[in-house]
């Protein structure tokens, strides 16, 4: 794989506040502006400018923050949305229109040659006003490849900077993904971002193939936030990028669970505790085998170190716990306790969590330790 500077494009404040039922006030919508940058993002989608009030203050505020991160406005092939963009101070435009048959035929209800005239006309508009351009295929994934191929390189000759990628609704697989965008950056000599959805599951899986096969930034969301299944999540994308195609973004990956947790808050959207990379369950080990080998060396079970991510590992004493968590967590209160101890007070956190249905309090634990020492008198 050739190694190409990779640009983590976040669209949390824009497709990912388009989450049904998701609103961020402004200052919300400013802390995330601030936490994204702060996290390493080089570029920020930071919403619609062409729906004004609140949204366009919003983001006129977001572009004189001074952040390092590009600020980009999203727009439909339109004139007057890229000059919305233009008047909020956005370094960047996304110009949008579908490209799909399904679409141009029942959405647009237009042409193939209509699609390309309007992106053409907004496209050159933007290039003339000196901004950065992503030109966004929309429903690029159910798009005849001649025709994205053309589009392409129609929005190359106009002036755009890159082709967005859309996996609109979700379809894409792995294998696919790579074919296609190998094919596509061949064919085109086009600067491609991943925009990947969720709906079946491989929005990560779908932007790392993408990057193998040549893309040069990637698209994503805090948490995963986005319509319907949602988006690639950025600290999926990040760690995967880091930990298993070798790319280091030199991103501030400590921060990631705080960032992950204001977002949750911000959209009323609940951190599952089995998130992979920021959940609490990520380092937490119950299993005994499991534990026993965490406890030798971590790295027996975790793939990185929690720390790396803004966690802690957890030993959790629970019905599948052995004796080498328990004298472990007996340790943590500064008392060693011996194996036939260890194995009596197993057999009762084995029965009590039965009961519970659930791990075990310390103070639950610290309860059966002092029964236990009560009826051996």
């Amino acid at each position: 794989m050739v190694k190409k500077h990779l640009t983590i494009v976040d669209t949390t404040l824009r497709d990912g506040e388009q989450t049904a039922g998701v609103v961020f006030s402004n200052q919300e919508k400013l802390m995330i502006a601030r936490m994204l940058d702060d996290l390493g993002v080089q570029q920020i989608e930071a919403g619609i400018p062409v729906m004004g009030g609140d949204e366009q203050r919003v983001i006129k505020e977001i572009a004189k923050l001074g952040l390092n991160a590009s600020i980009m406005g999203w727009n439909r092939a339109v004139i007057k949305d890229i000059q919305k963009s233009l008047d909020c101070g956005c370094d960047a435009v996304a110009i949008s229109i579908s490209t799909s048959d399904i679409h141009i035929e029942h959405k647009l209800r237009t042409t193939r040659e209509d699609v390309l005239e309007r992106m053409i006309k907004a496209t050159e508009f933007a290039k003339q006003n000196g901004v950065y351009i992503s030109v966004n295929a929309e429903d690029a994934s159910r798009t005849d490849m001649d025709f994205l191929v053309q589009f392409a390189r129609e929005a190359k000759k106009a002036g755009a900077d890159r082709l967005r990628y859309c996996d609109t609704v979700g379809i894409l697989d792995p294998f696919t993904t790579y074919d296609r965008i190998t094919e596509l950056i061949k064919r085109a000599e086009i600067d491609v971002e991943m925009h990947t959805h969720n709906d079946f599951g491989m929005a990560t899986a779908n932007a790392l193939a993408g990057v193998k096969a040549g893309a040069t930034h990637v698209g994503v969301t805090v948490n995963g936030l986005g319509e319907r299944a949602g988006n690639a999540a950025l600290e999926e994308v990040v760690m995967a990028l880091k930990h298993l195609l070798g790319i280091d973004l030199n991103f501030a990956t400590k921060r990631f669970v705080e960032v992950s947790e204001f977002v949750a808050r911000a959209s009323g959207r609940q951190l599952p505790v089995w998130k992979a990379i920021v959940g609490s369950n990520m380092f937490a080990h119950e299993s005994g085998i499991h534990a026993d080998g965490a406890l030798k060396n971590p790295l027996t079970y975790e793939v990185f170190q929690p720390e790396e991510v803004g966690l802690e590992r957890q030993i959790v004493i629970g019905k599948h716990s052995g004796t080498a968590s328990i004298k472990a967590k007996f340790r943590e209160y500064g008392k060693e306790i011996d194996n036939d101890e260890a194995a009596e007070i197993l057999k009762r956190v084995r029965a009590l969590s039965v009961d519970m249905k659930r791990s075990l309090f310390d103070k639950e634990l610290v309860y059966i330790y002092n029964e236990m020492k009560r009826q051996q008198k």
